[in-house]
This record gives C-alpha cells, sequence and structure tokens, in this order.
C-alpha cells in the first residue's frame, strides 16, 4: 500500500479552493483500481532485487507506467511531469523528503516485463470478468469496430526501413501509415470485451469475426462491414451463421428522388441501428482523446497492443465513473 503520511506541501494544498480535472480523475481512478489484484498479476514476474540495484516497489512501478499511458507522455515526460504535479505525485505516494521519483531507465525495464508477459491483456481480462461479476456487462450482443493509428513514416532503423509490421492504407482520398485497433463492444453497455491489432492494411472484415463472443446473437457494424456476411457462410462456425447482423447501409444507397413525400423507412431503420452501434466510438474517444494516443509510441503490433489493452482497461473504468457506478464495481 502507498504512504498516506501528511506533509507539509500537503496541508498547504488543501486550502485551495478549486479541484482541477486532473486532480479529480485522478482521485477516481485511484479508487477504482483494483490495486491489489493488479500488484499480485505483475508480482510472479518482478524481479526480486537480490542482484543489481534494490528494485522499486510495483505498486510505485505501476502507477507511475498508468500516468504515461493516461497523459501519453514519454519516459522522461512522466519522470519530469511528477516532479512538476502536486497531483501526480499524490497520486504516486511519493515523500520528497525521503524517495525519489523513478528514473526513465526504471520505467523502461518495468514497461518491458509489462510487454513481455502480456500484463496488459491480463489486466484486461481481469476488468471484464470483474464488469461480468458486478452485472455491469451485458451479453447477447456485439458492435465491432476499427480506428487507424498512424506511424511514423520516416527511415530510422539501421537498414533505411519503416517499420516492417506497419502498412500504408487508402481511406477515402487520403493515404495512412500504420496500424489499425480492432474492438468489440458490449451493445448493452458499450464496455470493451476484446482488443486486436493489425497492419492498416488488413480489411476490417477480416478480423470481426475475431471479435465476437460465443453467446452473442446479434452483430452491428458500420458500412465497413458489409461483405461480413460472405465471409460468415463461408466458416464453419454455426454459431455466427445464426447471428443476425445489423450492418450500416452506405449513405448513398438511402437516398429518394425530390417528389417522394412518403415517409423513409430505410433511413428510419438506419438511424436506429445507429443509435446502437454509436456506443463503439465512446471507447475510440477516450484512448484518442482524453488519453491522447493518436500515434503509435512503438515499433511493432504486440508493444503497441499491450499498450492498448491496458487504455481499453482504463477506458472501461472510466466509463463506470462517468456512469456514477464506482461504488456499484467495487462492492460486487
Amino acid at each position: 500500500m502507498m504512504k498516506n503520511q501528511t506533509t507539509f506541501s500537503d496541508v498547504e494544498y488543501q486550502n485551495r479552493k478549486h479541484t482541477t480535472p486532473r486532480e479529480a480523475f485522478l482521485d477516481a481512478m485511484n479508487k477504482i483500481i483494483p490495486w491489489d489484484r493488479w500488484i499480485a498479476m505483475i508480482a510472479p514476474y518482478y524481479p526480486s532485487g537480490k542482484r543489481g540495484r534494490p528494485t522499486r516497489g510495483i505498486e510505485t512501478m505501476l502507477r507511475m507506467y498508468l500516468l504515461q499511458i493516461w497523459f501519453n507522455l514519454s519516459d522522461v515526460g512522466v519522470e519530469d511531469a511528477i516532479y512538476d504535479s502536486y497531483c501526480m505525485r499524490k497520486f504516486m505516494g511519493l515523500d520528497f523528503m525521503t524517495e525519489s521519483v523513478p528514473d526513465a531507465t526504471t520505467l523502461l525495464k518495468f514497461r518491458h516485463l509489462l510487454e513481455e508477459h502480456d500484463i496488459g491483456k491480463i489486466i484486461f481480462d481481469d476488468i471484464k470478468k470483474a464488469l461480468d461479476d458486478a452485472g455491469l456487462i451485458m451479453h447477447g450482443g456485439t458492435i465491432v469496430d476499427a480506428t487507424l493509428i498512424a506511424a511514423p513514416s520516416s527511415t530510422k532503423d539501421a537498414k533505411g526501413e519503416r517499420d516492417p509490421e506497419m502498412h500504408q492504407t487508402k481511406k477515402g482520398n487520403q493515404w495512412y501509415f500504420g496500424m489499425k485497433v480492432h474492438i468489440g463492444v458490449d451493445a448493452g453497455t458499450g464496455c470493451v470485451h476484446i482488443v486486436t491489432a493489425t497492419a492498416a492494411n488488413v480489411h476490417d472484415v477480416e478480423e470481426a469475426i475475431k471479435l465476437v463472443r460465443e453467446d452473442d446473437d446479434v452483430l452491428y457494424g458500420d458500412s465497413g462491414y458489409l461483405g461480413i456476411a460472405q465471409r460468415i457462410a463461408e466458416s464453419d462456425n454455426e454459431q455466427l451463421k445464426s447471428m443476425a447482423l445489423r450492418i450500416a447501409k452506405r449513405p448513398s444507397s438511402l437516398k429518394t428522388t425530390d417528389v417522394f413525400k412518403g415517409f423513409n423507412w430505410d433511413k428510419f431503420i438506419e438511424h436506429q441501428k445507429s443509435s446502437i452501434r454509436c456506443k463503439v466510438e465512446h471507447a475510440f474517444l477516450i484512448v484518442k482523446r482524453d488519453f491522447g494516443y493518436r500515434k503509435v509510441a512503438y515499433k511493432g503490433l504486440k508493444k503497441n497492443l499491450n499498450r492498448f489493452h491496458m487504455l481499453f482497461a482504463c477506458a472501461n473504468l472510466l466509463m463506470l465513473i462517468r456512469g456514477g457506478r464506482t461504488e456499484q464495481f467495487c462492492n460486487a
């Protein structure tokens, strides 16, 4: 557990008249995260410290890593930010009179440990199970979607080549270089239940089947998934073949002539589909706007997928906070 000793700076800071959005966010996340479970998941892989310099506590490093991904900071940047920001230091539970912020190299090694052992997915699955146990996630329907994440197109390696796991694709009239993140979202609650990553040139339909749960009866998707019916028909999965598909039509197919005065039922049905399908955008909004992750931070799909598992696990928690369900989640 982190230290709760009050310092002079704590007393001074408590007299302020305004709580910043950053502090409110950190306090809410500190309350809802199951720290003991997450620490126990990392502990089997964490070095004992019997060799080399003494290790910092798992909770200290985990908190520092979370600050890094929440505010999209580099290893050096998050170290400096903790020194500069009182609310970050408070979240870390550090007393500068007795200890310092872990340096960037220590954080780098901790991040590599998480990536090597797929701790991000383990934590993501833990949050999904906790949501299920608390009755905060429904079953029966999944919304699928994907988003492009840009990667640096400059040649920076020794061979003068771009990241071989990233590729380019065309969307509209513009070319993009990078990767795609595919997610499956619970149609009832909007919580993310599965995350995958591919190169940018992989079609959305190819990953859609991997985003469906065994007990799903309905699949929602935008017009980019119109070809999924044929893909499902070619598969041997009987459960997929029995699913109802609620795939959006292209807007061009909903047009009517100027002389038509009746009610456009096709447009109305598409609006009903969109009212459910829009839930998938909330998770992307949190990751790309609130957490600022619009461009890849690392080379290769595995490292970035580990980060996306952590980001979407935290996005699920943030949606619970905004929905006023923190207490229900923590008391389950």
